[in-house]
C-alpha cells in the first residue's frame, strides 16, 4: 500500500523555510548511495554497453535541472531514445539511476521533490534538494495531474523526517516496476 495516495487539493499555508536539518538525511543519502552504485555496478555497466551496443556513443545525457536554492545541476541519465534496450530501461524507470551520482556529489538527494527546470518552479520546492523518488513517485506517479505532484511536492517539503524517506525508499522499487517512469 503506497504511503500516499492522494492528498485533498485544498489551498494551504505557503511552506515556511525549515532550518537546517541534521545531517542524517546526507548519511542516508551518501550510505544509501553508495550501497546502491555497489550493488547496482555490474547491471549499470551492463546496460551501459547494451545502449551502446544498440544505439552508438553517448549512453549517458546530462539534463539541466535546478537544485537546492535554485542552484543549477546537471542530472545524469541514460540516453533511452532509440531501440529495445534504451525502452525497457525507461519503463521500468531505470534510466535514472545515473543520477546516484548526483547524489553523492550533494546536487540531489534519494528522496525529495521532483527536480525542477528552474524556469517556472515553485520556490518552496527549492527549499530542500530534489529527489530521485519521492511521494510523486509512490503515489501513481504519472497517473496524476501536474497539480497532484505540486501538492505532493509540497506536501513533502513542510513534513519531510527521516522516518518517512525510508518509507517512500521501502516503496520505490515497487511503484518503479509497476509504474514505470513519470
Amino acid at each position: 500500500m503506497p504511503l500516499l495516495l492522494r492528498l485533498p487539493a485544498l489551498p494551504g499555508p505557503r511552506p515556511r523555510p525549515r532550518p537546517a536539518r541534521p545531517s542524517a538525511k546526507r548519511v542516508l543519502d551518501l550510505a544509501g548511495a553508495a550501497l546502491l552504485l555497489g550493488v547496482l555496478l555490474v547491471p549499470l555497466l551492463l546496460a551501459a554497453g547494451l545502449l551502446y551496443a544498440t544505439q552508438g556513443a553517448g549512453v549517458l545525457v546530462r539534463e539541466p535541472a535546478a537544485g537546492l536554492a535554485g542552484r543549477p545541476y546537471r542530472a545524469w541519465r541514460f540516453r533511452v531514445g532509440k531501440g529495445r534496450a534504451g525502452a525497457a530501461l525507461e519503463r521500468c524507470a531505470l534510466d535514472g539511476l545515473p543520477q546516484l551520482l548526483n547524489v553523492v556529489r550533494g546536487e540531489m538527494s534519494l528522496v525529495g521533490p521532483r527536480p525542477g527546470n528552474g524556469l517556472s518552479d515553485r520556490p518552496e520546492r527549492l527549499l530542500v534538494r530534489p529527489g530521485m523518488t519521492g511521494l510523486w513517485q509512490v503515489s501513481a506517479r504519472s497517473d496524476l495531474p501536474w497539480e497532484e505532484m505540486d501538492l505532493l511536492d509540497r506536501h513533502y517539503v513542510e513534513n519531510h523526517w527521516l522516518g518517512m524517506d525510508l518509507a517512500i525508499l521501502a516503496q520505490t522499487p515497487r511503484a518503479a516496476w509497476r509504474h514505470g517512469r513519470p
